[in-house]
């Protein structure tokens, strides 16, 4: 089973950027789509974006459409998360994940089962 190993994260002021890695002990081609999530306390998780190591443009949630970036580099099996233009409501654990293999759909967090141990995003205003 692949094992993710997230870094990144940190403190950053409302406007700024970072870039968060999650690191496949596997390829990235064995999974279908990889996962991108945050939470915030006292919320639920909520689903970021999904990127697919088999091709195919990376998919993002509404609140994040313009300002985040999801790459991948096959060679090395991480995937990195460039958030930008950060804002308060932006700071949370931010979790990557691969997707199990007989499930369908690449937003919702039941359809993942491998998850990183997530890194800390906080923001300043």
């Amino acid at each position: 089973q692949v094992q993710l190993v997230e870094s990144g994260g940190g403190s950053v002021q409302a406007g700024g950027s970072l870039r968060l890695s999650c690191t496949a002990s596997g390829s990235l081609y064995a999974l279908f789509c990889m996962g991108w999530f945050r939470q915030a306390p006292g919320r639920e998780r909520e689903w970021v974006a999904s990127i697919f190591p088999g091709g195919g443009s990376p998919d993002y949630a509404d609140p994040v459409k313009g300002r985040f970036a999801a790459s991948q580099d096959i060679a090395k099996n991480q995937m990195y998360r460039h958030l930008n233009a950060l804002k308060p409501d932006d700071a949370g654990m931010y979790y990557c994940a691969a997707r199990v293999p007989w499930a369908t759909g690449c937003r919702a967090a039941a359809n993942f089962g491998v998850w990183g141990q997530g890194t800390q995003v906080t923001i300043s205003s």
